[in-house]
């Protein structure tokens, strides 16, 4: 087959979310597999719409992700400029084409007499149509007026979709609708056709959204000469509920702010791959490479796919245990904390925090007591103290006391662990309060904290002096 040519050509009108974001993703994907050109072209023809600081935003976004661009916006290439307000020039010469091949013609209606023939149409209960209007003769457009497609062939339109198959429309999918605008801009159902076909686009990944308004798009291809591309709908984004298209109201999100929220490109991209496309296999982590070689649009799905931020949180978590430590480190960007007791923890923080904000967040919480010597109550080391058979807290930390002083300075949580329990098991064995009476306390005067790692890797990260200090603490603190 030819060459494989696709693009992602978002609006400038707000944040990237992750609809946007898995249409790139794809289109990026089928690209890649198959050796062809990705293209990031901007689509600012609706300027009242445009945000500020949008294209900056689109642009940092794809490239957080990985998804880089062979040609386009920011990069260049044999089509460029790539941004759509710069290209008017072409959008004229086009227009004039059609209108030399009589499929185009200035609109003569003003705005007041399109209002009435609406009301008149809705008042009849019948769809308004502007072909049914049409002129019988029009002036030269001059781009004062809006510039309006004239459909020839009015039919009911069929056409194939790589994702859902045969699809069609009725005739009154049909319509004249504008090419140009009286502020010299294109519409976009003119624009991205024009694009489409002067950048060589060969395949269209696209939300269902734009189902509709395709017959317009393949009568606008046959007006020019023009084989459309060929186009692959992907399935709707629905919120956690699984009823509805997500919505920033269900949690749509800015995409960066995943960033800042500490997850991973990759648990993103991993994820993004997987609502709405099936490996057919059971393999659920994928690297970027893995994902070109096994994406395949045959294995996109029709139906709806829920986005589940649990699952999410899931990936990112594994994602983030596959760092290296040093590159964890780096990421974790926790200057304010010991380097040389971060690296000792490393491993305690991948086990537990799901995102580096969650991380940051232990190190002050359940995991300070690395950093901080802390400050138990003596209510809490008396909270596991059985009613009926009192085992006072002051006892069973004096008793581990001992054993822990007796411990070498540098030993593994295991080690720690087979010094300590014949102790929690023979309180174990008096019934009513056993290990969780003995063991409580003594986690709690370590760490100060009712969440934190067991009392044997807290011994044995912190060592046996730092502990000893830390259990007399609690041992005088019930004394008193």
């Amino acid at each position: 087959m030819s060459s494989v040519v696709t693009r992602f050509a978002p609006s400038p009108t707000g944040f990237m979310h992750v609809g946007g974001v898995r249409t790139a993703l794809y289109a990026w994907l089928f690209a890649k597999k198959r050796g062809g050109t990705f293209i990031l072209r901007i689509e600012d023809t609706d300027k009242e719409r445009e945000v500020a600081g949008s294209i900056p935003h689109i642009i940092e976004s794809l490239r957080w992700l990985g998804i880089e661009w062979d040609e386009g916006v920011d990069a260049g290439g044999p089509h460029a400029p790539y941004l759509q307000s710069e290209r008017l020039d072409l959008y004229r010469s086009y227009a004039k084409r059609l209108i030399e091949a009589g499929y185009a013609y200035a609109d003569p209606y003003t705005e007041e007499e399109l209002g009435a023939l609406r009301e008149a149409a809705e008042a009849a209960r019948r769809p308004f149509l502007f072909r049914e209007h049409r002129p019988e003769t029009t002036l030269p457009w001059d781009g004062t007026k809006p510039l309006r497609f004239r459909v020839k062939d009015v039919r009911r339109t069929v056409w194939r979709d790589l994702v859902r198959g045969e699809l069609s429309a009725g005739e009154e999918a049909l319509d004249d609708f504008i090419l140009m605008k009286s502020d010299g801009y294109p519409t976009y159902n003119f624009a991205h056709v024009v694009d489409d076909i002067e950048m060589g686009v060969t395949h269209v990944m696209r939300g269902e959204e734009f189902i509709s308004s395709t017959p317009k798009f393949l009568s606008l291809y046959e007006a020019l000469g023009k084989a459309p591309p060929a186009y692959a709908t992907m399935p709707v984004i629905l919120g956690p509920d699984g009823k509805k298209k997500l919505s920033k109201r269900d949690g749509a999100k800015d995409l960066l702010e995943y960033r800042s929220e500490g997850y991973l490109p990759e648990a993103l991209v991993n994820y993004l791959a997987l609502l709405g496309w099936n490996p057919g296999t059971e393999q659920e982590f994928f690297t970027r490479d893995e994902l070109i070689a096994a994406f395949d649009l045959a294995r996109v799905q029709v139906a709806g796919a829920r986005f589940d931020d649990a699952k999410l949180l899931s990936m990112n978590h594994y994602w983030m245990r596959q760092l290296s430590d040093e590159r964890y480190l780096e990421l974790l960007a926790a200057p304010a904390y010991d380097a040389r007791t971060l690296a000792k923890i490393t491993h305690l923080l991948k086990e537990r925090a799901r995102t580096f904000t969650e991380a940051r967040a232990m190190l002050g919480g359940e995991l300070g007591c690395f950093f901080t010597a802390p400050e138990p109550t003596a209510g809490t080391l008396r909270a596991k103290e059985p009613q009926d058979r009192p085992l006072p807290a002051e006892t069973a930390l004096k008793s581990l006391l001992a054993a822990v002083r007796s411990l070498p300075q540098d030993l593994s949580p295991e080690a720690v662990k087979e010094a300590l329990m014949p102790l929690a098991d023979a309180e174990e064995a008096k019934g009513k309060g056993g290990r969780g009476a003995m063991l409580w306390p003594l986690r709690y005067a370590l760490s100060g904290q009712e969440r934190s790692p067991d009392p044997f890797t807290l011994i044995a990260l912190l060592g046996a002096d730092e502990s000893v200090s830390r259990i007399e603490k609690a041992i005088s603190l019930l004394a008193d």
